[in-house]
């Protein structure tokens, strides 16, 4: 499964509440990134390392059997793409989630953040904003502000039922 969207629009608050109810394991950039380089300078060959290291991860994990939500931006259509021929996978074996939500919530959660992974501010989310590229097909959206996080994580488990059962 791939939660993605843009800064501060909650990934990481569905990511974290989703998981439990299927059974995975959460691999964020974020995470990632901080792990491996202590003052990340985010140019584009670290950022390939970040998702090198992502695909890696994810890959080992899946042929192992464990369920896996990736936490990342994945905002371009080519990311994407890159991420389903990397790992081996095709469109039917991949979740896409998208999370959204109003931008003066997200420029006030950006504010507010603490204590946290992402090193991303106002600046980055509208940096962001402006190269972020629409999802193409099937996928689930999830406005992250509309009701509480464990609830849109509960939608998105019923929302992945609902597909099954048309199957």
């Amino acid at each position: 499964m791939i939660v993605c969207g843009l800064p501060g629009v909650g990934k990481t608050t569905i990511a974290k509440d989703l998981a439990p109810l299927i059974d995975a394991v959460v691999l964020s950039t974020d995470k990632i990134r901080k792990e491996l380089i202590p003052n990340p300078t985010y140019k584009k060959e670290e950022k390939r390392l970040i998702y090198n290291v992502l695909f890696i991860v994810t890959k080992y994990l899946h042929k192992a059997g464990i369920n896996c939500i990736l936490d990342a931006t994945f905002n371009t259509e080519n990311s994407r793409k890159e991420l389903r021929k990397k790992l081996g996978l095709s469109q039917e074996q991949i979740c896409l989630v998208e999370c959204i939500c109003p931008e003066d919530i997200v420029i006030s959660r950006l504010k507010d953040r603490t204590n946290d992974c992402s090193d991303a501010d106002i600046s980055i989310y509208k940096k962001m904003k402006r190269i972020y590229k629409p999802i193409k097909g099937e996928h689930i959206i999830i406005n992250t502000n509309r009701q509480p996080s464990k609830a849109n994580a509960k939608d998105i488990v019923s929302q992945i039922l609902k597909k099954k059962k048309k199957k």
